[in-house]
């Protein structure tokens, strides 16, 4: 039978809009579920707003009848009828208490046997869902999802608009510049031999717009960075970049808050508190062993180096010998939940992270400690009064250099708070950290290297420690955190091309790299600049926060997996070698 058109009817409604008293209206959609019950017929018909069903009896006209007969699921459908009662109404559906009597089909396009029930898909490996993605994004999770992030999108972008800010396109192809992570390249046909790079961000390209009196720039940018992936990662991704003229950190931070208020009442119905929460990035080391602490929960991390000075336990001891330290968790109420077994558990992967071990104390029916034969006299009473600890509670401690402490005890007090499940869903924790640290350490080299785009202010009380003490100088740059997820990096940009060059050489770069890399930049900041900072929110991560999804795979319309490659499209590829030889390039 030949394929249906649209000829003479008009779509009136969408499935899920449709009107709830009596009238004609024309719907298009997918056929969802087919029920044939001889002489009924009922056919769900799903489009992006939802499903209404269409009904077929003794009183359709014969053809159309024999028509609906034919249908299968994802069949694509037209359909005109008039709303009626539905006499089983579906309380699960917006249209449930109506349905549509139909009285003319067209089945524009035919489907195939999907590998998979579209809008019963939870169980079906992810692998197969990634190959047919098209399928996967017609299922109602995915299309809310998308929708979604359209809306916060368009949220930020009005909020923005209203308070003066000019969306600017920056560059796609543009040069590459050592920003973190490494480029994606492409090869220039016309220039052999040379390359352009994906953005990792709009960073120069913005700080030159406040350099040009744009005072005010938005735009939802595409980044692009050649790093290992996580659930929270992709190689391309979006962000809501915003670079402001004239400011302070707390102007920036407070314009973001701004439009995270918006955007959780606008689209969620909550509402958030302003101003939010401040923390130094110290300080969230020190509490919770993370520069992206998830707040909504406790255990806390706690130094007990005074109390357990003097032990004759070489485990502690050696660590306070060496400048380190003592510190431990509360985990309140787990001594029911974590076993022997499972404590062996925590330790291994205490291990993994590059601790040596973990000592603990498990307070059940009375308190069990693992390093009970070292104990004196009101050893015990000292440490589980330092923690809060009671019966029922575990004692997680570790005994480290400090910094492996920290990371450790941060990330033994996830681990424990989701098997304890006690985080909770619905709850949006948001914290700005500030004062992040301008260098880190790096082992390998034994350097100390830039951890912000060399571009960032330091602060100016620590400029006289560029040189003789790295450790402790401390940047004009923040995170916004939420629920222990980065949502946000942004910092006060250099203005003085004198400082500029000086924080350059300080990152160990020669003037002759400087001038090949940064050279139009630096130029540029001769002819003045007003000071000014910005932002890049992840556009991403935000939208995958508030659509409670596990991985960005679920906002992002085509996703890449672990190994950086699509599914669906088999990307990347080979190439024709004309096109190779084009570009001057041979692959090895």
């Amino acid at each position: 039978m030949a394929l249906d058109t649209m000829k003479g009817l008009k779509r009136t409604h969408y499935c899920g809009e449709i009107p709830l008293e009596p009238q004609e209206v024309v719907v298009c959609g997918f056929a969802d579920r087919v029920r044939d019950m001889g002489n009924l017929i009922f056919i769900n018909l799903r489009d992006r707003t939802g499903i209404v069903q269409l009904a077929f009896s003794d009183e359709t006209e014969r053809a159309v009848f024999e028509k609906a007969q034919q249908v299968k699921s994802e069949y694509v459908l037209m359909a005109k009828g008039n709303i009626r009662p539905r006499e089983s109404v579906n309380d699960k559906l917006k249209t449930g208490s109506v349905e549509i009597a139909v009285s003319d089909l067209r089945i524009l396009s035919k489907a195939e046997t999907t590998p998979f029930e579209v809008t019963n898909s939870e169980k079906v490996n992810e692998e197969l869902k990634l190959r047919y993605r098209y399928l996967d994004l017609r299922s109602p999770k995915l299309q809310k999802n998308m929708i979604m992030r359209h809306d916060i999108a368009r949220v930020a972008r009005e909020y923005f608009y209203e308070n003066g800010f000019l969306e600017i396109e920056t560059p796609m192809l543009m040069r590459s510049t050592p920003e973190g992570a490494r480029d994606y390249l492409v090869p220039s046909r016309v220039h052999g031999g040379s390359f352009y790079a994906l953005p990792q961000s709009p960073q120069i390209y913005k700080q030159l717009l406040m350099i040009s009196g744009y005072d005010r720039y938005i735009q939802l940018a595409r980044c692009f960075r050649d790093e290992d992936l996580r659930a929270d990662r992709q190689p391309e991704f979006t962000q809501i970049d915003l670079e402001m003229s004239f400011v302070e950190p707390e102007d920036i931070q407070s314009c973001v808050e701004g439009c995270i208020q918006r955007l959780f009442k606008e689209i969620l119905g909550i509402d958030v508190v302003l101003p939010l929460e401040r923390m130094t990035f110290a300080d969230a080391m020190q509490r919770y062993g993370s520069d992206k602490p998830d707040t909504r929960f406790g255990f806390e991390i706690q130094d007990i180096s005074e109390e357990v000075r003097g032990m004759d336990f070489v485990v502690f001891s050696s660590a306070l010998e060496n400048g380190g330290s003592v510190r431990a968790i509360n985990v309140k109420n787990g001594a029911a939940v974590y076993t022997r077994k499972e404590i062996d558990k925590l330790t291994e992967h205490a291990k993994g992270i590059g601790a040596k071990g973990l000592a603990y104390i498990r307070w059940a029916d009375e308190p069990n400690c693992s390093f009970k034969k070292f104990l004196k006299d009101g050893d015990l009473e000292r440490i589980c009064g330092r923690m809060n600890a009671e019966k029922g509670d575990l004692v997680l401690i570790c005994a480290d250099k400090t910094a492996t402490v920290l990371s450790t005890l941060g990330a033994l007090r996830l681990i424990a708070a989701k098997k304890l499940d006690i985080i909770p869903e619905d709850v949006y924790n948001f914290v700005w950290i500030t004062e992040m640290p301008f260098f880190e350490f790096d082992d390998e080299s034994g350097n100390w290297v830039a951890a912000h785009h060399p571009f960032t202010m330091v602060m100016e009380e620590c400029l006289d420690k560029l040189d003789s003490d790295p450790a402790n100088v401390r940047a004009k740059a923040w995170d916004l955190v939420l629920n222990g997820t980065e949502l946000s990096s942004g910092s006060m940009r250099i203005t003085d091309f004198q400082l500029q060059q000086k924080m350059f050489e300080a990152l160990g770069m020669s003037d002759e790299e400087i001038q090949a890399k940064f050279g139009f930049l630096v130029d540029a900041y001769r002819f003045a600049a007003p000071p000014h900072g910005g932002m890049g929110i992840g556009l991403d991560r935000l939208a995958m926060i508030m659509c409670k999804a596990d991985s960005l795979r679920d906002v992002v319309a085509f996703p890449k997996v672990q190994n950086a490659s699509e599914l669906m499209s088999g990307c990347p590829a080979e190439v024709d070698q004309k096109q190779l030889d084009e570009l001057s390039i041979a692959v090895k």
